[in-house]
């Protein structure tokens, strides 16, 4: 991460992370130098590109290539009825800019694909997993591999939502909990189901809060642990994860579309 100082107005606008011991003067510079890529702007990733733009994140990546639509906006709070139809990446980046003018956001239009992931993540610090498919999933998963690049990764079904940080200091690796793509229709066709906005928010600002506690290098960062919550039943638990070195070693990416391809 480059060097560079807090002005005035922004030692006054994150005064409140400032007054933290745990963060203080350094650690709100480390926010500013860091550089965040989120993949997906949608229901995950409007919390989460919101509470990164206002904690001052110097460089956030928004890596989006659909659109508005009115059955999003539930979940979707970054957007409003008026934009449905525009580009997500676009309007996410031009109400982050209002949002916090201090804060540069580089816009990625476009499909991830394993031709033009590596290219992207490489300009970036952390990779924010905020999509809903598992070949994007695994393809991200893959790349952060390579490039050894920490990917906070988040999922939801219905009422419950996962977090968890992967490939974060000799930690585990998604495929370390998944080490092959589940070949039921109904997982691969989950990010379509049900979910309650409101849980959306909450797993997104979690999302958020790691990836602060990542670039501070506050508190216990959710690596080698599963954090799962259940709205509609009030309860948390964590389960551990173990590292699989074999999971490690990739030395290049495939078609993820083919390869999550359920069995017939």
């Amino acid at each position: 991460m480059g060097e560079s100082d807090l002005t005035k107005q922004e030692q006054n606008q994150y005064s409140r992370h400032i007054l933290l011991d745990e963060i203080g003067f350094e650690g709100q510079l480390k926010i500013k130098n860091a550089k965040v890529l989120v993949v997906g702007a949608g229901g995950l990733g409007s919390p989460v590109l919101q509470y990164l733009a206002a904690a001052g994140v110097g460089t956030i990546g928004i890596a989006d290539n659909d659109v508005v639509s009115d059955n999003n906006l539930a979940r979707q709070v970054l957007f409003s009825k008026n934009e449905v139809g525009l580009q997500k990446a676009i309007i996410a980046s031009k109400k982050l800019s209002k949002y916090n003018p201090f804060v540069k956001c580089h816009v990625h239009n476009i499909f991830l694909t394993d031709d033009r992931v590596l290219n992207i993540i490489d300009a970036y610090d952390i990779v924010v997993d905020a999509t809903d498919n598992l070949p994007t999933r695994y393809l991200l998963n893959d790349a952060c591999i390579m490039l050894n690049k920490v990917m906070v990764h988040a999922s939801l079904y219905k009422f419950q939502g996962m977090v968890s940080v992967f490939n974060f200091q000799n930690g585990p690796s998604y495929r370390c909990m998944f080490p092959f793509p589940p070949r039921s229709e109904k997982i691969l066709e989950s990010g379509k189901g049900g979910v309650l906005g409101a849980l959306v928010g909450i797993i997104g600002a979690i999302q958020a809060g790691e990836v602060i506690k990542i670039i501070t290098g506050l508190g216990e960062v959710l690596s080698g642990k599963a954090f799962i919550y259940d709205m509609k039943n009030n309860t948390t638990y964590k389960y551990a994860l173990t590292r699989n070195d074999e999971n490690f070693d990739i030395d290049g990416l495939i078609n993820y579309e083919e390869y999550c391809k359920p069995s017939l």
